[in-house]
């Protein structure tokens, strides 16, 4: 059974498609189909003026028509299409929502940061952790930042800021944010060991870059290394030198100077990448709607 997920972010707009097994007894294999990705970048005009123009939400409702198609060729059974930070943030987001679907016939959910940040911890619910570690997921997109701490199997705490890649070229983030985030820590964080998990496709790609194995962890200072070359290099030569795409040339950098603090502020070294998101976790969920006996063990 083939089910997908619209993830609608700040800086791009994604349509994953998996397709899912369930054995008789209730276990679950996932297969990944296909991915699409179109750098919309809602969040730079959201951030800077509240609105999403006409001409961003023609464009979204037409990328949204043409994932539509794409599911009706996959046999897509179950779908959800979801919008975070930008869209949340815009003054207009009801009539832009309405105007999509008019255009696309795909119903766009504008979630806010508590359901995002549960739908990221759907990747994370049953990696079996023991209850003497924490694992702390870390999601930084376009517009907003989610933290979620986990013990065993358990969320224990979990928070939204809108601190973001796209945010912070527009110098849109209030230092109260880095504030919170720090009160966050503080709060939260124990005498457990904590290990870092980060989502996302900026992490994804510093991994990459620094040539790790699936399992290592990319450490803080390596990190900083590939923060610091990529910025060195102009722009316009980054897609060359890197291999990075010219929509993520720009926003790698400031994705690299978040994760840099969250794990300064957490008192961490590393970060590990298992390269799941919010688009996994939309799936996942759709399957335990859809399917409520569904074990999931990774």
């Amino acid at each position: 059974m083939r089910f997908a997920a619209i993830d609608i972010g700040s800086n791009a707009v994604r349509l994953l498609i998996k397709d899912i097994e369930i054995s008789k007894k209730g276990a679950v294999r996932e297969e990944r189909i296909a991915y699409y990705r179109a750098p919309l970048r809602l969040g730079g005009k959201v951030f800077d003026s509240g609105r999403v123009s006409s001409s961003n939400a023609e464009a979204l409702g037409q990328t949204l028509e043409a994932f539509r198609l794409l599911m009706e060729v996959q046999d897509v059974v179950h779908y959800r299409a979801c919008a975070t930070s930008a869209l949340r943030n815009a003054e207009n987001r009801w009539k832009v929502i309405d105007a999509v679907e008019s255009i696309s016939g795909i119903h766009v959910e504008c979630i806010d940061g508590e359901e995002e940040a549960e739908l990221i911890f759907e990747n994370f619910e049953h990696f079996g952790l023991d209850d003497a570690q924490d694992l702390l997921c870390v999601d930084v997109g376009g517009g907003s930042t989610e933290l979620s701490l986990l013990r065993g199997t358990k969320r224990i705490a979990w928070s939204s800021f809108q601190i973001g890649t796209v945010r912070r070229m527009n110098q849109a983030v209030d230092a109260a944010e880095w504030k919170r985030m720090e009160r966050f820590f503080k709060e939260n964080l124990g005498s457990n060991e904590v290990r870092v998990a980060g989502t996302g496709g900026n992490i994804n790609r510093f991994h990459k870059l620094a040539r790790l194995k699936k399992s290592e962890d990319l450490s803080l200072a390596k990190l900083k290394k590939w923060v610091e070359r990529i910025r060195l290099v102009p722009l316009e030569q980054r897609s060359t030198k890197f291999g990075l795409k010219s929509n993520r040339a720009d926003v790698i950098v400031p994705a690299g100077e978040i994760y840099i603090a969250v794990l300064k502020l957490a008192g961490l070294d590393s970060v590990w990448v298992p390269k799941v998101g919010l688009s996994d976790g939309i799936i996942l969920r759709l399957v335990s709607t859809h399917h409520p006996d569904a074990s999931r063990k990774h």
